[in-house]
């Protein structure tokens, strides 16, 4: 498949498209910064240099799959990008044979009281520095769910999402999720590896999944 990954050489694109290529996809990192990309990917990178907000419909639609891995640092002012940046994607690809997989937080998932974690955000205190992110991703899964004419597939992560072994996950949809441990995690990694499957073979169509680690053998 070919493969577009906006904000491919962030700490989760570029997860992605390692992925991708061992697994003899045809990934390409689109990107605004060449020399940054090729730090993050290697020298022979496949990059799409050009500003996400300036992607053209023909250059999504060259694309089997396009990945919207985008973000904005905690507590960036700039948080209403990510469903600026969604938006804009929806409408070039409504109608179109291009498939849509949009990296969302886990802010929209639901504890085990039936509530969203993005609730329990909200009642943390000095919430307004660093709300903002959690807040606009989960307007991306709201607006998302209206979307009936995209192929469409939205991925959470759990609680804590970072660096860690690659080494499997436990697939959920809309939960919160916890190991034996009590740990709500997930690596990019599996992360990684959960998309890629997902894209191999489909099993969610307009819908959000989420995953967490598997716990070691």
């Amino acid at each position: 498949m070919k493969i577009g990954i906006i904000g491919g050489n962030g700490k989760t694109g570029s997860a992605i498209y390692a992925e991708a290529k061992k697994r003899d996809h045809e990934p390409t990192a689109i990107v605004r910064n060449e020399e940054r990309a090729r730090a993050v990917l290697g020298d022979d990178a496949n990059l799409l240099v050009k500003d996400a907000f300036e992607l053209t419909k023909a250059d999504l639609t060259a694309f089997d799959v396009v990945v919207d891995a985008f973000a904005v640092p905690m507590g960036s002012t700039q948080q209403y990008l990510h469903l600026d940046l969604l938006t804009k994607l929806v409408r070039d690809l409504r109608e179109t044979q291009t498939r849509l997989v949009v990296i969302i937080g886990a802010a929209s998932l639901k504890l085990p009281d039936g509530h969203r974690l993005l609730e329990q955000l909200k009642a943390m205190p000095n919430n307004e520095q660093w709300i903002g992110v959690p807040l606009n991703q989960t307007y991306e899964y709201e607006f998302l769910q209206m979307i009936d004419n995209v192929d469409w597939v939205a991925i959470s992560p759990q609680r804590e999402f970072g660096p860690g072994t690659t080494n499997g996950y436990v697939m959920g949809k809309d939960q919160i999720m916890e190991d034996a441990n009590g740990k709500s995690e997930l690596s990019r990694g599996n992360m990684a590896l959960a998309i890629l499957d997902e894209l191999e073979s489909p099993q969610h169509h307009q819908q959000r999944f989420t995953v967490r680690n598997r716990e070691a053998d």
